[in-house]
């Protein structure tokens, strides 16, 4: 196999390669000190959300729901869990969605494809998934339940790990939430 070139027409340099782990991360200039691992961790976080965007969002299409996005998705299952309405602010607060404006904008979205109602109490509106909002749901759990679900080994160890898995990220997010107050104010 010939081995690639330069413009120069000089075989390009290999990389030597370490024995010692090499953190894995998006940007090595934030990977020093004592925050190489914090690094590690946040270029996981930043694939794992990516490809949980895209899953989410390709789910609810098979569902024939085209054209939601992530917030979208997010808001629709808020809005359907446990059956409860629920109003603007505490759909953005519980989603830790800063901007209420983009949820809002998801709530007359949802409102036009008809899978959300409201009622207004006084000066608050309210808002609960209609029949067919509970249908697409139930068909997204189904489809979640046969192509993501079904690749999980289903075992104690790994219910404990995603578990424990998810204790620490409501930890994190408390500590990132924390350092953004502190960085608003610098």
């Amino acid at each position: 196999m010939p081995k690639e070139k330069n413009s120069a027409g000089a075989p390009f340099a290999q990389p030597k390669l370490s024995t010692a782990k090499m953190p894995i991360v998006s940007s090595s200039h934030l990977a020093s000190g004592r925050s190489a691992e914090l690094s590690e961790f946040e270029f996981g976080l930043i694939i794992a959300s990516n490809a949980f965007n895209r899953w989410a969002v390709r789910c609810i299409s098979a569902v024939g729901m085209k054209d939601m996005t992530i917030t979208d998705v997010l808001v629709l299952h808020h809005i359907n869990h446990r059956a409860r309405e629920k109003k603007l602010a505490d759909i953005a607060f519980i989603l830790n969605i800063e901007d209420t404006h983009i949820v809002n904008y998801s709530l007359k979205k949802l409102q036009a494809l008809g899978l959300v109602k409201t009622e207004k109490r006084g000066k608050e509106v309210l808002y609960s998934t209609n029949e067919e909002g509970q249908a697409v749901c139930q068909r997204y759990y189904e489809i979640r339940e046969q192509v993501l679900v079904s690749g999980l080994t289903g075992d104690g160890t790994e219910s404990f790990e995603l578990s424990e898995l998810a204790r620490f990220l409501r930890i994190l997010s408390g500590l990132y939430d924390q350092a953004a107050r502190s960085a608003t104010s610098l």
